[in-house]
């Protein structure tokens, strides 16, 4: 096993427009970099972006509709 190389413990706001769009920005290649890796890393990456986005989306609605 690996040793860790970077280790932070940010955890971005999912009612901050910044954090989001800081984490759907950020390229795949910030995440992986080993090229059998990339494709199995966006995928998921897909994922978790698409659902920071909803997030951010339904907390916002929530919070300006209420």
């Amino acid at each position: 096993m690996g040793e860790t190389l970077f280790s932070s413990s940010y955890q971005p706001n999912p009612r901050s427009a910044l954090d989001v769009l800081a984490f759907v920005l950020t390229p795949i290649g910030a995440f992986a970099s080993d090229p059998s890796e990339l494709e199995a890393v966006a995928e998921i990456l897909a994922a978790a972006k698409h659902e920071a986005i909803a997030r951010w989306r339904s907390l916002h609605t929530a919070a300006c509709c209420s």
